[in-house]
């Protein structure tokens, strides 16, 4: 990172008649995402990471799992519970935290109980202040994912303790998403069989391993969405078998398919950079 962002510096509030101008923008490593773009009209859409939303200027409306729709600035959805939203306006900021990368019990207490509205203006004052440092600096990049939190949560968010076994295994899958790792391949590398190893995988992370295999998957296609390539490539690249079950799946993540986001991407910038060594993740 070329300009540190002061985390300690005064909350810088968004003038109430004159909302600041928003370029469709992300940063994405392996633990964290923050989007700034386009929603469009997503059908149900379920992450496997926390969810955070927050508006530009105008309120959204959300319904989760099902239920009353909600007006709010800032909402949250756990990890794998399905929910639906509703811009008000033409953009939306979303920030994304891995399940694997936090320990649920000492989260800010309303990302950690959340499940819709937030109803606390200073949470919604910090993240508007943070979105703000982050558009006028000029590099947009963080170092580590510590100094992401630092700037976006005030302190870096406490990492969850995992069995070094599991661990080694979430390295495998978020190193290379878009590989056919299998459930007996890391319990064989675990020297576990694999039923032990399917028990302690949701015992450490939170849920179940071909869940979590099939999140990372579905978040690989962020690194690739403002490239200008044949979205059937893409799909092989990212590890699924044919177009047809990659917008199949890709829409039971996103709510959209992926012509829909790649279309809506198409002024987006891209900065951060992902744990993976592959040269394909790696952005300046």
């Amino acid at each position: 990172m070329h300009i540190e962002l002061d985390p300690s510096a005064s909350p810088i509030a968004l003038p109430a008649q004159a909302p600041a101008r928003h370029e469709p923008l992300m940063w994405l490593n392996a633990d964290r995402v923050l989007y700034v773009g386009l929603l469009g009209a997503p059908s149900v859409r379920t992450f496997g990471a926390y969810s955070i939303y927050v508006s530009l200027s105008k309120p959204h409306r959300i319904s989760v799992a099902g239920g009353a729709w909600e007006e709010a600035e800032v909402s949250v959805v756990p990890p794998s519970v399905p929910h639906r939203i509703a811009a008000g306006e033409r953009m939306i900021c979303n920030i994304l935290i891995e399940t694997d990368s936090v320990a649920p019990g000492r989260l800010p207490d309303y990302i950690a109980r959340g499940c819709g509205e937030v109803r606390d203006p200073d949470v919604l004052r910090g993240l508007r202040a943070a979105l703000e440092r982050f558009r006028c600096s000029g590099s947009r990049q963080f170092p580590q994912t510590a100094d992401f939190d630092r700037s976006v949560f005030g302190e870096p968010l406490v990492p969850r303790a995992i069995d070094r076994r599991i661990r080694a295994s979430l390295a495998r899958i978020k190193d290379d998403p878009n590989s056919h790792t299998s459930a007996q391949d890391c319990a064989d590398a675990s020297h576990l069989s694999v039923s032990r190893f399917l028990h302690l995988f949701k015992a450490e992370v939170g849920t179940p391993f071909r869940s979590f295999r099939t999140w990372q998957r579905a978040r690989s296609v962020l690194y690739y969405v403002t490239q200008n390539a044949n979205l059937a490539n893409i799909a092989l690249d990212v590890g699924y078998p044919d177009s047809t079950h990659f917008s199949h799946s890709i829409r039971q993540v996103y709510g959209l398919t992926p012509k829909s986001i790649f279309a809506g991407s198409r002024r987006l910038e891209l900065y951060g950079r992902a744990a993976a060594g592959s040269p394909r993740y790696q952005f300046a």
